[in-house]
């Protein structure tokens, strides 16, 4: 479990209300931004800090890993800047009728504030510039005894976080998200793309069609478990399907051929490859679960080369998909 504190002025009401934390995946101009990236390391379990307007408003529990999500129609124009697509967590937010405001116990506090990335200042003001910000165990249960019994109340084993009926669990690789709908609206009224190149780049989103013949000119089975009957393999997008133009959507060489576990992993980011075949697994990844899908996580894995288009597709994936989480 790691203990993290969110900022949510702009959008706090769309956010606590809607059971979920979303941020840009980079500042302005396409700049890094770790406290936007911070948001793929965040884990089910993990315990979120809601700061809104000086004061502690909500308690949260991560329900699931980061994943790729259109920025909600429910900000509106705030973040007009903002790109369409983003990062989002699913969190379970209870909130805190004790709204601590943590200025006013800043000489508890700041000898507890982490030395880097701290989203407090040393006179209690919060730094609006900070997201989401990872916050030392100690800081956290100081926060949480300020906070008393509601604290107690709202850290609950995540096991029965996902069990409860009024929070069911939301799939994480839904049929058909919202901006995927938005982007198969696009295409299909957009008179400049003729009927046959419309229905392949719509067929390529599940891997199929001339997408699909296109990546059997480069694969023959799937890399990970060696199965190579057609019928059980998928052609998958390394730069995802909603990220590339409709070029990189039909090009063989944005694509791998898995098997339909296999292909789940590497579509949420629990599996990548280096450029040289070497299978990389995220550090978030349940090794049991990887096992049992035919993903040995004990041994150095080489899956073999990759075209030179390949590894072009694969950096993407790498900085942009895969699920990352620092060593503590």
């Amino acid at each position: 479990m790691r203990f993290w504190w969110v900022n949510q002025n702009q959008t706090a009401k769309q956010e606590i209300a809607g059971g979920y934390m979303w941020s840009p995946k980079t500042s302005k101009g396409g700049r890094y931004n770790r406290y936007y990236e911070n948001m793929r390391e965040v884990a089910p379990g993990d315990i979120v800090f809601s700061f809104v307007d000086t004061r502690i408003h909500a308690i949260g529990v991560a329900r699931d890993y980061c994943r790729e999500w259109p920025k909600p129609e429910a900000f509106g124009t705030t973040g007009s800047y903002w790109d369409q697509i983003g990062w989002k967590v699913d969190v379970l937010f209870v909130r805190l009728k004790n709204q601590v405001r943590p200025k006013d116990y800043i000489d508890r506090l700041k000898p507890l504030l982490p030395a880097v990335g701290s989203p407090l200042q040393g006179n209690g003001n919060g730094i609006q510039s900070v997201y989401l910000a990872e916050i030392p165990e100690d800081f956290a249960r100081e926060l949480g005894d300020l906070i008393g019994s509601e604290f107690d109340q709202a850290i609950v084993p995540v096991d029965t976080i996902l069990s409860l009926d009024e929070t069911p669990v939301v799939e994480t690789t839904p049929e058909l998200n919202p901006w995927d709908e938005h982007l198969l609206k696009t295409l299909d009224s957009d008179p400049s793309i003729p009927d046959t190149e419309r229905t392949a780049i719509v067929q390529s989103r599940v891997g199929q069609g001339l997408f699909k013949r296109r990546v059997m000119r480069l694969e023959r089975r799937c890399r990970v478990t060696g199965v190579d009957r057609i019928e059980h393999l998928r052609a998958s997008h390394c730069k995802p399907w909603r990220d590339s133009s409709n070029l990189e959507r039909l090009d063989g060489e944005n694509g791998l051929l898995l098997t339909p576990s296999i292909e789940h992993l590497f579509d949420e980011g629990f599996i990548s490859f280096e450029d040289d075949g070497v299978l990389l697994v995220s550090p978030v990844a349940h090794g049991p679960s990887l096992q049992r899908m035919g993903v040995h996580t004990d041994e150095v894995v080489n899956v073999g080369s990759f075209s030179e288009g390949q590894r072009r597709y694969l950096e993407y994936h790498r900085d942009q998909l895969l699920l990352k989480r620092r060593a503590r």
